[in-house]
């Protein structure tokens, strides 16, 4: 089945990746970690996305997540898993999922009809996610689907945005782009982090961020004052077009009508999470 070129990026942007994301800035996530003596928010937070791929090393992590600093990665890979285990982190995360969204949310949103219907749209997209090339979304596409509508719908988000970010850094490498042209050249676009964000979770320190950007203006991508040129925008435009070719399966599957009420339905979770303070207002920009 074809979609609208955009329907599927409309849909992952406004309900798919932020019901996912809203636990890696939530108070509950943090004392989560903690009870397991991960007091570095940074481990914690690497850890958790890592846990699915078993007790990695720098390098994995490194080649996975992408536009992270190495050296953030290795002073803290593999030492953290002798605090906790990869299982000990899932379980936690988890946990800490369920806290989040019952906080943001509410008991009533969390054990609704909507709840329930949104999860069984977002799985059943899952189903024509494709595993080879793909190692983040495989990964996690090994572990069990929780029971509670509200997991299951974070889990299937989960699901989804690592499918479209394995695809995304594939397309990445194909532009040229390292990690930190990346992610300066998605900040250019007012979407990405802010540069107090993107020292603070990624690592780049301002040195290396003015490096990428004046590398991005030597190829005509970024004008004098950091903004994307008409080359840098039809650049970053790409990437997304193949971005969305690449992610375009699971979203097919779905169908249209299935996509549209999933966007309804997650898009409104979202809205609320957002409206409850799930995001920093300093993030983006």
């Amino acid at each position: 089945m074809t979609l609208e070129p955009r329907a599927a990026r409309r849909a992952w942007h406004g309900a798919i990746n932020p019901f996912h994301a809203v636990v890696y800035f939530s108070p509950d996530t943090v004392t989560t970690y903690r009870s397991l003596g991960l007091t570095d928010r940074t481990a914690a937070n690497l850890a958790s996305r890592a846990a699915a791929l078993g007790a990695v090393g720098p390098g994995t992590v490194a080649a996975t997540f992408y536009n992270y600093r190495y050296d953030l990665i290795a002073a803290r890979f593999p030492a953290v898993w002798d605090v906790a285990t990869p299982a000990q982190v899932l379980a936690a995360r988890l946990r800490a999922a369920d806290a989040t969204l019952r906080r943001l949310l509410g008991d009533e949103t969390v054990e609704s009809p909507a709840m329930a219907e949104a999860a069984e749209l977002a799985l059943t997209a899952t189903e024509a996610c494709t595993r080879h090339g793909r190692p983040l979304y495989s990964a996690h596409a090994d572990l069990p689907v929780p029971e509670e509508p509200h997991l299951r719908l974070w889990h299937a988000t989960t699901l989804l945005r690592e499918h479209r970010g394995d695809g995304h850094v594939t397309a990445l490498v194909a532009a040229g782009l390292d990690p930190v042209e990346a992610l300066v050249s998605h900040s250019a676009t007012g979407k990405g982090f802010s540069p107090k964000w993107l020292t603070a979770t990624r690592g780049w320190e301002p040195a290396e961020l003015d490096a990428a950007a004046e590398r991005l203006r030597e190829r005509g991508l970024l004008d004098t004052d950091g903004k994307l040129t008409p080359a840098g925008e039809e650049l970053r435009e790409e990437l997304e077009t193949e971005t969305d070719r690449l992610d375009a399966a699971p979203y097919a599957h779905l169908g249209a009508a299935g996509l549209d009420r999933l966007g309804q339905l997650g898009g409104g979770f979202v809205a609320r999470a957002v409206g409850a303070g799930a995001f920093p207002a300093d993030l983006f920009g």
